[in-house]
């Protein structure tokens, strides 16, 4: 495995920042403490609470390149949230967003890009929720970028419902995060980051 020094942005919306987890890790803390961190990975959280592509696409240049090490292997974690169904942006806008963050993140900056899908939510219809997924899985299978689909699995899960009906709001509490947090971790993040497992290590 490579020695050189990690960096991994992670950009999104709350649930990027873990709101409502008591544990205050969230799916991110929880990724990165189940990943193998030798040499040590530098993690940079940069959530922006209620955030939606639109301004995702605006602000994560900002944020992200003034605290890149060009020496670094910088990589680029996309939490996508749900915000969009909220605000009424056409899903021909989300592709286009999307599509342009991937598209700068690797060809300008060659930032390698790893992008988590929005989760089930209780007070948006299951039907407009699938249809944000598919259009954000279709973006990331043309460009060949690792997707994790946390809609489709945690849609009907019991332990997620109950999460969020505890919660209800937005973002779930300790078990839904967990529940993030495995999606992704048996969804390629090893291989995508370069690291062995931690089972294997």
């Amino acid at each position: 495995m490579s020695k050189q020094r990690k960096t991994i942005f992670f950009i999104g919306d709350e649930l990027v920042a873990g709101f409502g987890d008591a544990r205050g890790l969230g799916w991110t803390g929880r990724i990165m403490a189940r990943t193998v961190n030798d040499p040590p990975i530098l993690s940079i959280n940069l959530a922006y609470p209620g955030e939606d592509t639109a301004h995702l696409v605006l602000r994560w240049q900002d944020e992200v390149l003034p605290r890149m090490n060009n020496d670094d292997d910088n990589r680029l974690v996309i939490g996508l949230g749900s915000h969009d169904l909220d605000r009424g942006i056409s899903m021909a806008r989300c592709r286009l967003h999307l599509a342009d963050i991937l598209d700068t993140a690797e060809q300008r900056f060659q930032l390698a890009p790893f992008v988590v899908g929005p989760p089930p939510r209780r007070d948006v219809s299951e039907a407009a929720q699938h249809e944000l997924v598919k259009v954000y899985r279709d973006v990331t299978t043309r460009r060949n970028i690792p997707f994790v689909d946390t809609f489709t699995p945690l849609m009907s899960h019991e332990q997620w419902n109950t999460d969020m009906a505890v919660s209800g709001g937005y973002t779930p509490r300790q078990a839904g995060y967990g529940l993030m947090a495995w999606l992704i971790l048996h969804s390629g993040w090893n291989t995508w980051l370069g690291v062995p497992s931690v089972e294997t290590s």
